[in-house]
């Protein structure tokens, strides 16, 4: 099985949660999201930044293993770029067009908000999927929405991946 595994969606959705689980459950390797290590140091941050953050990330996905699971992708930095500051530098527009992952969880925020310092959007996080949604498919990126309680999301993650390395393996 050689496969890479993205989760996007909007904040407090369940990615980190799941895609932690879902790589321990498979001996993969987890990704963590760079955003929240860089923004920890910081009391505020510009725009221009997020072009950091986002070569940052890629470079944290350039790992070998048979299996990565990343907890954010490039999605989730575009459409905070857009929908915070209104629009998106042409290293992130890049970056995003030229991800390669087997498939994305797309998470719904149905579980509730966990206040977080990062977290800037709790209001909102039904408005923002749809934004996810519609990136996802006008990519015509493979993915699934999750939704449902941790452990039925797991379930359906368990269920795909199985499915994908059986492809894989055809």
């Amino acid at each position: 099985m050689k496969l890479k595994i993205a989760f996007t969606g909007p904040e407090s959705s369940g990615k980190t949660t799941i895609s932690k689980r879902l790589a321990e459950l498979f001996n993969g390797i987890w990704i963590e999201e760079y955003a929240r290590e860089y923004l920890q140091l910081k009391d505020s941050y510009q725009q221009v930044e997020l072009d950091e953050i986002a070569r940052v990330q890629q470079e944290k996905w350039l790992i070998k293993n048979d299996l990565i699971v990343a907890d954010t992708d490039m999605t989730v930095i575009k459409i905070w770029s857009d929908y915070r500051y209104g629009s998106c530098s042409d290293f992130i527009v890049k970056a995003y067009q030229e991800q390669q992952f087997d498939h994305y969880f797309l998470c719904k925020p149905d579980i509730p908000w966990e206040y977080d310092p990062l977290r800037e959007n709790p209001e909102n996080r039904d408005e923002l999927f749809e934004l996810y949604l519609n990136e996802l498919q006008g990519m015509k990126r493979a993915f699934t929405i999750l939704n449902g309680s941790i452990e039925e999301r797991l379930s359906i993650c368990k269920n795909v991946i199985k499915s994908l390395n059986h492809e894989l393996n055809c």
